[in-house]
C-alpha cells in the first residue's frame, strides 16, 4: 500500500501472507473438500475403515469420523473448522460425526458452482440459511415419536448406531444393553427426560469375547484392594465415599518436632497410629464394609481396615466418585470424624476379580442405581477401542433420541425426503435464494449417494428410484445396501434419532456459510497454512493441502 508521497505504507510484518477475494474462496473451499473427501468412504454400513498411525508409530483403526478426524494433523485454518463440525454433532448427539462433515463438503461444493456463475457469497449464505430453517422444520413434521417404554425402537436406534463398525456382528446383543444403561439413568424432572451420558462408565478391557461384555448395575473402578488381608467380596455392602486421605494430617504451618530420646521417638510414633486407629473406629463405628478413597491411605491404616474386614480402595477418582455417588447413594464426606450411618451407600456386592490379568472392582447390584457401567470386552485393543467407540455412538443415539422424543428414517431416506420438499419450498421463494435453496437440496443428496458408493451401486439408478418412492409418498424409502434396492426400511430397524439429523444440517450449515463469507485469509509470519505440497498461489497460502493427511489426498 503506497501512502502520500509515494512512499509504501506497511501495515503487516513482511513474513505475513495474505489471500483475497476468489483465491482465499477457492483455497478454502478447497480445504474443506478434502476433509470432507478422506471420511466420506467410512460412510454407512458398507463404509471402510481407516489406520491412522502417529508419529511414534501408535495406531487407531476405525471408521468414526470425528476420531479419524481427531487423530489427522489438519493444519488449515478453514479444514479445522470441520473438525469443528464433528466435535459439535459428537459432543450434543453422539453419532453422525460422519455425515455432518461430508454434508458441509457438499455445501461447499454446490456454493463453488453458484460462485462460478458469479452470484454473491451474501446470496448464497442467505439461501442456505432459509433452506436450514425449512429443514428444522420439515423434519419436526416428518418424524415419529419416541419414549422410554418404547424399548424396541430404541434397540434399531442403538443397532443402527453401531452398523459399519466392528461391533456389528453382536449388535443385537449390545444395543440391548446400550438401551438397558441409558434407561437406568433417566431421570425425569417435570416434563422432561433428563439423561447424563456421563453417568454411562464404559471401562475397556481387551480379553475374551464381545458376548462377553456385561451391563453392571453400579461403577466398575480399575482399581484393586490396598491390603492383601481384606476380603475380596463384601455382600450387603455400606459403602462409605471419602474425599480425604486416611492418613495423618501435617499442619497447614511450618512445624519443627524435636526428639532428644527414644522414648519420645516411640510416643510421637503410637500418637500417629492412635489417630490413624480412630479414624478407622469411626468408619467402622458408623457401620461402613466397604471404604472408597479419592485419596491416599496409610499403611498402617490398611492394617486397621484389614483387621476389621474393611474393603478399602485409595486414588479412585473425582468422577468416579461422582458416578459412586449416583449409583450408591452415598454421601461424599469430607471429614472422617463426622462420617455417620446417613453417609453410606448400599449395594448388593463389592467384589474384586480378575479381568484380563488386571485386578478390578465390582460395585454392583444397587437397588436404584442411576449409574451404570459396562465392560467392554474384545479379542485385542483395537476390536475393544472400536467397540468402546460404537458403544459410545449407540448410547449417544438412545439418549439423544429420548431427550427429543424423535426418530426418523436411515438409509438416505430422511435427506432425500428433504431435498424433495426444499425443491417445493424454493419455488415459493423466488430471486436468486432460490438457487442456493436448490444447492442445499442437492447437496443433501450426496448422503444417499454416497452410501450406494461405497456399498458398490450405481448411485445415479439408486437416486433416481428413491426419488421416485418419494414422489409416491414413501417418505422412509431408503437405500437397502445389501441389494442396493430402494426399501422402507424405517420398518425394517434403520431408525436415527431427529437429532442427529437437525444438528448435522444445522452445524455443516452453518459452517459452510461462514467459511463463504470469508474472502481475506492472512496467515501470521511463520505460520503454515497449508502443509501441503501444493505451491502456494502468489502472495497467498499453500493450497489444497493438510499436514497428516499423507495418502488421503
Amino acid at each position: 500500500m503506497r501512502g502520500l508521497g509515494g512512499s509504501p505504507v506497511f501495515i503487516m510484518s513482511e513474513d505475513a501472507e495474505r489471500q483475497t477475494g476468489a483465491d482465499a474462496q477457492e483455497n478454502n473451499i478447497a480445504a474443506c473438500k478434502t476433509v470432507a473427501k478422506a471420511v466420506r468412504t467410512t460412510l454407512g454400513p458398507k463404509g471402510m475403515d481407516k489406520m491412522m498411525v502417529d508419529s511414534v508409530g501408535d495406531l487407531v483403526v476405525t471408521n468414526d469420523g470425528v476420531t479419524i478426524l481427531e487423530e489427522m494433523d489438519i493444519q488449515h485454518p478453514a479444514a479445522k473448522m470441520m473438525v469443528e463440525v464433528a466435535q459439535t454433532q459428537e459432543e450434543e448427539v453422539g453419532d453422525g460425526t460422519t455425515t455432518a462433515v461430508v454434508l458441509a463438503g457438499e455445501l461447499l461444493k454446490q456454493a463453488e458452482g453458484l460462485l462460478e456463475q458469479e452470484i454473491h457469497p451474501t446470496v448464497i449464505t442467505r439461501g442456505y440459511r432459509l433452506a436450514r430453517e425449512k429443514s428444522v422444520d420439515i423434519l419436526d413434521d416428518i418424524s415419529e415419536e419416541v419414549d422410554l417404554a418404547d424399548e424396541d425402537t430404541l434397540e434399531k436406534v442403538a443397532m443402527t448406531a453401531m452398523t459399519g463398525k466392528s461391533a456389528e456382528s453382536a449388535r443385537d446383543y449390545l444395543a440391548e444393553i446400550a438401551v438397558s444403561a441409558v434407561r437406568q439413568v433417566a431421570e425425569e424432572e417435570g416434563d422432561l427426560l433428563v439423561i447424563d451420558r456421563d453417568m454411562v462408565k464404559l471401562e475397556k478391557k481387551e480379553g475374551g469375547t464381545i458376548d462377553e461384555t456385561e451391563l453392571v448395575q453400579g461403577v466398575i473402578l480399575d482399581k484393586e484392594k490396598v491390603h492383601g488381608g481384606m476380603p475380596s467380596n463384601i455382600s450387603d455392602a455400606k459403602i462409605a465415599l471419602l474425599n480425604t486421605p486416611i492418613e495423618v494430617r501435617e499442619t497447614e504451618t511450618d512445624a519443627e518436632i524435636n526428639i532428644s530420646d527414644p522414648s519420645q521417638l516411640k510416643g510421637f510414633v503410637e500418637e500417629e497410629e492412635k489417630q490413624l486407629k480412630e479414624m478407622v473406629e469411626a468408619l467402622d463405628d458408623a457401620g461402613a464394609n466397604v471404604v472408597l478413597c479419592q485419596k491416599g491411605i496409610d499403611d498402617i491404616a490398611q492394617h486397621y481396615l484389614a483387621k476389621r474386614g474393611i474393603f478399602a480402595v485409595r486414588r479412585v477418582s473425582s468422577k468416579d466418585m461422582d458416578k459412586l455417588a449416583k449409583a450408591t447413594g452415598a454421601n461424599i464426606v469430607t471429614s472422617i470424624e463426622d462420617v455417620s450411618e446417613d453417609d453410606l451407600g448400599e449395594a448388593g456386592t463389592v467384589k474384586e476379580n480378575r479381568i484380563g490379568g488386571d485386578s478390578m472392582t465390582f460395585v454392583q447390584d444397587c437397588p436404584e442405581a442411576k449409574s451404570v457401567s459396562i465392560l467392554i470386552r474384545g479379542g485385542t485393543e483395537h476390536v475393544v477401542d472400536e467397540i468402546d467407540r460404537a458403544m459410545e455412538d449407540a448410547i449417544g443415539g438412545v439418549a439423544s433420541a429420548l431427550r427429543n422424543g424423535k426418530v426418523v428414517g436411515g438409509g438416505g431416506a430422511t435427506e432425500v425426503e428433504l431435498a424433495q420438499q426444499l425443491r417445493d419450498y424454493a419455488d415459493s421463494v423466488g430471486g436468486r435464494e432460490q438457487l442456493a435453496i436448490n444447492a442445499f437440496a442437492d447437496a443433501l443428496e450426496v448422503l444417499p449417494r454416497t452410501l450406494a458408493e461405497n456399498a458398490g451401486f450405481d448411485p445415479i439408478d439408486v437416486l433416481v428410484d428413491l426419488r421416485n418412492k418419494h414422489e409416491k409418498g414413501e417418505i422412509w424409502a431408503g437405500i437397502d445396501v445389501s441389494s442396493g434396492e430402494s426399501e422402507g426400511l424405517f420398518d425394517q430397524g434403520v431408525v436415527e434419532p431427529r437429532q442427529t439429523k437437525t444438528q448435522a444440517v444445522q452445524s455443516a450449515s452453518e459452517s459452510a456459510e461462514m467459511i463463504l463469507r470469508i474472502d481475506d485469509v492472512i496467515s501470521a509470519s511463520g505460520f503454515d497454512g497449508g502443509g501441503g505440497d501444493a505451491p502456494a498461489p502468489e502472495g497467498g497460502m499453500p493450497g489444497g493441502g493438510m499436514g497428516g493427511m499423507g495418502g488421503m489426498m
